[in-house]
């Protein structure tokens, strides 16, 4: 029998799982992004060292940071399930959030100092503290459903994981702000950039397997997600992005409702990852089928 891992060493899994979420942000040097609302317009190399990239043109790319974090906590917590206490799950997740609400904490006090003193500034900082608050909670949920829940409920969560996994990827390989068009490898990363989480989504479900009703419906889900929750994230971006219509939230929430109803009805778009997703998986499930069949034959 494994022998049972100690809570503080599950503490530090989480811990290090949310540093390796952070990492593209690190790599890049952490430099707060400009921002339109900074006090000292004239800062530009001098922006302050920050933990998480605060900015409404960076919503997905904070989102990603924080639950591929919790993601990757709750892979390692599934695999040493037999190996985890009671209560070691709660050492997992403690790891996790300290490490991301220190994020939080040192990004929202440095960001609060150098904005202007007045009224959009304080609902600009409330936005992204609650848009990032938010992420933090559904991580923690992502990170407890992929450790413990049965593998129909894992797989909707490795979905979400993988979703972010696009963004992630993009900030490790694009670590500067920089045209991407600019770097050699460019068109190489863009495809691993839109490809990655299509291919993780395949094997996801590969993993979990359609031998149960549920199984079947997450998997459908799976793929239904990877076509409505991209499009969903263009659609915020594009509005929370638009400058002119910051002070006017009925006309942003307007905007983000039609980009969002042209984007989902371009199949050139979301089409090529929901296919690849979707051929991966047939490729992986029939593998998996046979090499069950063959372990099968050879027990007998």
């Amino acid at each position: 029998m494994p022998k049972p891992l100690h809570p503080a060493i599950l503490f530090l899994i989480g811990v290090g799982s949310a540093l390796v979420g952070l990492l593209p942000w690190v790599i890049s040097g952490m430099r707060l992004p400009l921002q339109n609302l900074w006090a000292d317009q004239s800062v530009t190399d001098g922006m302050p060292i920050v933990l998480l990239p605060f900015s409404q043109y960076e919503l997905s790319f904070i989102v990603a940071l924080i639950v591929i974090g919790s993601s990757i906590a709750g892979i390692i917590g599934r695999a040493t399930l037999a190996q985890t206490p009671p209560f070691g799950l709660l050492a997992l997740i403690a790891g996790v959030l300290v490490v991301q609400l220190i994020a939080l904490v040192q990004t929202a006090v440095t960001v609060e100092a150098g904005l202007q003193q007045i009224i959009s500034s304080t609902f600009y900082l409330i936005a992204l503290v609650a848009g990032t608050s938010a992420a933090i909670l559904v991580g923690v949920g992502m990170l407890v459903l992929i450790a413990r829940a049965p593998r129909a409920g894992a797989l909707v969560a490795l979905t979400f994981a993988a979703i972010a996994l696009g963004s992630w990827i993009g900030g490790l390989l694009f670590p500067v702000p920089i045209y991407t068009s600019s770097v050699e490898y460019a068109t190489a990363a863009n495809v691993a950039i839109r490809g990655t989480p299509a291919v993780a989504i395949g094997a996801a479900i590969t993993w979990a397997g359609v031998q149960t009703a549920g199984r079947v419906i997450a998997a459908a889900s799976s793929l239904l997600l990877l076509w409505v929750v991209p499009t969903l994230v263009t659609a915020v971006s594009a509005a929370a992005g638009t400058r002119i219509l910051l002070p006017y939230p009925a006309e942003m929430l307007d905007y983000g409702i039609n980009v969002f109803r042209m984007a989902i009805a371009m199949p050139d778009v979301w089409g090529p990852p929901v296919l690849l997703a979707a051929i991966v998986a047939v490729i992986g499930l029939v593998a998996r089928a046979a090499l069950s069949r063959r372990e099968r034959t050879s027990a007998s």
